[in-house]
């Protein structure tokens, strides 16, 4: 018997292998961080296993991958609902986050890594860290919390946002030699570490933030080190016509003039671009990254999602932030994503349940370049799993097991997280992580930076 053994037994499998088989009934058998067995029950009584769990009525699957997230933003969750862009970014988000500290920065990222992890999310990539932010203690708590994750530093030499000029917060503000310098000096010491759950990215900010010289030293920067880049394209329509009045393109001829485009590059949000663009993006297998809840919140609009898929773009879902999106809730996200398509097509049929299951598993593997091992529940590839209760009333009758986790479900429902053979999560009751502990900082360090931020937040109603 292995002694870093686990045997999951009695559950209704969701393999996403080629074949898009289910197991009903099913088991499978773990050997350190690998799956080395999948099948009927009956047929894996053979193995002996250190640890054995029983997934009777409950989905076992491959953990969920947020490919476009900020970890900063879970402690201003709540600090930024119902306000125009502009103010969401020039008021609230940016001053808060000028204002961190690196304890601010920990104290953010496992409260959100707790969440996540509570939540059935085990792989996710960060767009943006700053250097405030301190990227080390993040990769520290990063390896001691046992997830898989895509740390990107933030890249930028420019403080606009699009067609604004200048208007970037002081304390968001980075020189871009010392981005690049602090990406360096962080390449090497936590890409790949970890047992390969770590790895160090670049960040790009948006069009105004930065120069196409810059974009493109990170291009050349990123194939240089077999590394991947991503920042948000196309979430505002001011990025259609910043290219177009500054270069005279559009956003795939301004990223093609620049070196962005290819499976290196996961772009987020992806909502305006033209139809004739999309063919482009699958064509170079550039990633789109869809946030429905944050693109709906902010009403930033839709992305071509359905045409997307049927042109083959690679996409991938992502919850965003504490304030677009308020949750970390992946099983949410896929909900919204299955949704709010079909009555802009007038057509039921667009973006099923399986597409939003394939886009929350494959589909971030392929983003993040990990789908040789994980994404899906294969002989071989890594044991990152979760287990979701179907034994609850909002669940039941659970016909269509599939439908009804994309139409039903929560990551509340989410009883087990493992990765990379490890359990992070059993029983609803995170292993890594003293969730009572992160909450009670989190809860004091808010305070403390609103007060040092003299951004005022309260309810629009009277409180007495």
């Amino acid at each position: 018997m292995c002694p870093d053994s686990i045997l999951i037994k009695n559950g209704y499998i969701l393999t996403l292998n080629p074949q898009r088989h289910i197991i009903q009934d099913g088991a499978i058998h773990i050997e350190g961080n690998k799956i080395v067995d999948i099948g009927k029950t009956e047929s894996l009584k053979r193995h002996k296993a250190e640890t054995i769990i029983d997934a009777t009525n409950k989905i076992v699957m491959p953990g969920l991958i947020d490919t476009h997230m900020h970890l900063a933003q879970a402690l201003i969750r709540g600090c930024a609902d119902d306000v125009s862009l502009v103010d969401w970014l020039k008021k609230y988000v940016w001053v808060l986050q000028g204002n961190f500290t690196k304890e601010d920065g920990k104290v953010s990222a496992e409260l959100c890594m707790a969440e996540m992890i509570r939540t059935g999310t085990t792989s996710f990539i960060e767009c943006m860290i700053h250097t405030r932010y301190g990227f080390d203690g993040i990769a520290k708590s990063l390896e001691r919390v046992g997830m898989r994750g895509a740390l990107s530093k933030i890249v930028m030499d420019s403080t606009g946002y699009a067609d604004s000029s200048e208007i970037m917060y002081p304390g968001m503000v980075e020189d871009a030699e010392a981005c690049l310098a602090e990406v360096e000096q962080m390449y090497p010491r936590w890409h790949g570490k970890a047992n390969g759950r770590i790895q160090v990215w670049y960040g790009l900010r948006s069009l105004g933030g930065v120069t196409p010289e810059l974009f493109r030293e990170v291009a050349h920067l990123t194939r240089e080190k077999k590394t991947k880049m991503t920042m948000h394209l196309g979430e505002v329509v001011d990025d259609v016509r910043f290219v177009k009045d500054n270069y005279g393109t559009n956003l795939t001829g301004f990223a093609r003039q620049n070196n962005l485009l290819g499976p290196e590059m996961i772009f987020a949000h992806g909502i305006h671009f033209e139809d004739a663009e999309l063919k482009i993006l699958a064509e170079t297998r550039s990633n789109i990254c869809h946030c429905p809840a944050s693109n709906t919140k902010l009403a930033s609009g839709f992305a071509k999602i359905p045409q997307m898929l049927e042109l083959g773009v690679p996409v991938s879902l992502g919850c965003d932030g504490g304030p677009s999106n308020n949750t970390y809730d992946m099983i949410r996200e896929m909900r919204l994503a299955a949704l709010i398509h079909k009555p802009i097509a007038k057509d039921p049929l667009v973006v099923s349940a399986e597409d939003v299951i394939e886009m929350a598993t494959l589909g971030g593997a392929v983003a993040m370049g990990t789908d040789d091992k994980v994404g899906s529940l294969e002989v071989g590839k890594l044991a990152d799993i979760i287990l979701i209760d179907m034994h609850e009333l909002g669940l039941t009758p659970a016909v269509n097991p599939v439908s009804s986790l994309v139409y039903s479900g929560s990551g509340q429902s989410v009883d087990t997280v493992i990765v990379d053979g490890k359990a992070l999560m059993s029983d609803k009751q995170l292993l890594t992580l003293d969730v009572e502990s992160i909450m009670t900082k989190a809860r004091s360090h808010i305070v403390d930076l609103l007060e040092r931020s003299e951004v005022d937040i309260h309810p629009k109603w009277p409180v007495l």
